[in-house]
């Protein structure tokens, strides 16, 4: 019963804290975050655990959904080269990089554990980046981007987190087997997630339903969706962004809400994603001082520095594999709109309005992009369900190093790369260039 006052205590806190942000101009996941920490050192508060099965089963779906759903589906067509590279490519680069930090840093850490590390430690957060761009001035293609990366880049990281866990637990690593656990697992998310919204779209065609029970049937379908896909032991996150990404497409272009529904669910949802993603954010700081206190004090210095090279490392990295991506695509997309490549390859009047769509990133757009990227709860959640003992029945002598140190990241790149984030669009006078476009847009409707 005690959880029950905090959990409606926290949630006060996540109130008030939206009316604060804005004024003092602090990104709101980074202040629920810092107050988190604060609460934690308030004489008798009951520290609130955050259960990984609570995070992945009743917080995630809903919160990947929301974004799916409300993701520019047009943009993200048009990016989807993009998105993949960063959500595949990008990851799986970022995970062998800090594999390698970790072991030559860390001391005790077998290359099986460093790349358990590095799966947790290598997908941007949903959560994290909605909630720290969605009150800049940045472009529809600049958030699609980022928020699209965002929603694919678990699936392929929970995969390697789960082949690296194995190994670490007693199993065996078997280059194709991983390989096909790979493809199984993100198809098979891409399947489900394809019948979901299917059944979705079949369902309201075919049953007349007042606006209030299709509200409730779409709030039904991210945690069903889930369940199922994990159920087949594929992919839940891709089955839920899958779902969530045709079901966008059909709201846009098949018109199956009336306006009424859609406002009706637009306001259930905005309620519903405010506090969980309040929640969360609070809860992470909340983490940061328990794990803290299990540290051994003499850990506590090799791990701080740690954390800090895997933040370092991870940035750069990221800025590098962007810019060599927008190198490539100017040069591809070049290709694609000359006169000589079209008349060789016959390209329709669908490919030839959609190559002319893809223009290439400036400097200015892949110098945020690959700025932003801040870890959330996915990266902490996915580290407290380590198990506590291995296969043999030995103690997992390393777990509570590993939730701290992603903690730990967690908490330097929202601070960073949040809080740098604003700074670095006002001085590339990217608000700027937003609001002339979007001027440009109105007139050109007008």
């Amino acid at each position: 019963m005690e959880y029950y006052y905090v959990i409606i205590f926290l949630l006060f806190i996540a109130i008030a804290m939206s009316a604060i942000a804005p004024k003092i101009k602090v990104p709101y996941p980074v202040l629920l975050m810092a107050v988190g920490i604060i609460v934690g050192f308030v004489p008798g508060f009951h520290y609130v655990p955050i259960d990984p099965d609570v995070v992945f089963l009743l917080f995630l779906p809903p919160l990947l959904y929301d974004a799916a759903v409300n993701i520019n589906f047009h943009d993200f067509k048009v990016n989807i080269r993009t998105i993949s590279m960063m959500a595949i490519t990008l990851v799986f680069i970022t995970m062998l990089v800090i594999a390698i930090v970790v072991r030559f840093l860390i001391p005790d850490i077998s290359w099986p554990m460093a790349f358990v590390i590095g799966a947790i430690l290598s997908p941007p957060d949903a959560v994290a980046a909605s909630g720290i761009t969605k009150s800049l001035n940045l472009s529809h293609r600049t958030n699609t981007i980022l928020e699209g990366e965002s929603l694919i880049n678990d699936a392929s990281a929970l995969t390697a987190y789960r082949v690296a866990l194995g190994v670490v637990t007693g199993g065996a690593f078997i280059f194709w087997e991983a390989g096909l656990e790979f493809i199984i697992t993100l198809v098979g998310g891409c399947l489900v997630g394809f019948f979901m919204a299917f059944v979705f779209g079949y369902t309201l065609k075919k049953v007349n339903l007042d606006s209030t029970a299709i509200v409730s049937y779409n709030l039904l379908l991210p945690f069903v969706a889930y369940q199922f896909a994990e159920e087949l032991h594929v992919s839940g996150v891709l089955a839920v962004v899958t779902m969530g990404i045709l079901i966008a497409g059909r709201v846009h272009k098949d018109k199956i809400f009336s306006d009424i529904t859609r406002v009706q669910s637009r306001s259930v949802w905005s309620t519903i994603i405010y506090l969980f993603s309040g929640l969360i954010f609070i809860l992470i700081g909340l983490e940061f001082l328990q794990v803290l206190r299990e540290i051994p004090s003499d850990s506590i210095v090799p791990l701080i520095i740690s954390a800090i090279a895997i933040f370092l490392m991870a940035m750069i990295i990221r800025i590098i594999i962007v810019f060599r991506h927008k190198f490539k695509m100017d040069k591809v997309i070049t290709v694609i709109n000359s006169d000589e490549y079209k008349k060789k390859h016959k390209i329709s009047v669908r490919h030839n309005n959609l190559a002319k769509e893809m223009e290439p990133l400036s400097w200015k757009e892949a110098l945020i992009i690959g700025w932003s990227g801040m870890r959330g709860i996915v990266s902490v959640a996915t580290a407290i369900a380590l198990p506590v003992t291995l296969s043999s029945g030995e103690v997992f002598h390393q777990r509570n190093s590993i939730i701290f140190l992603t903690v730990l990241v967690v908490i330097l790149m929202l601070l960073i790369q949040g809080m740098g984030l604003p700074i670095l669009i006002k001085l590339l006078k990217m608000d700027t260039i937003v609001e002339k476009t979007a001027i440009e847009e109105d007139e050109k409707i007008v």
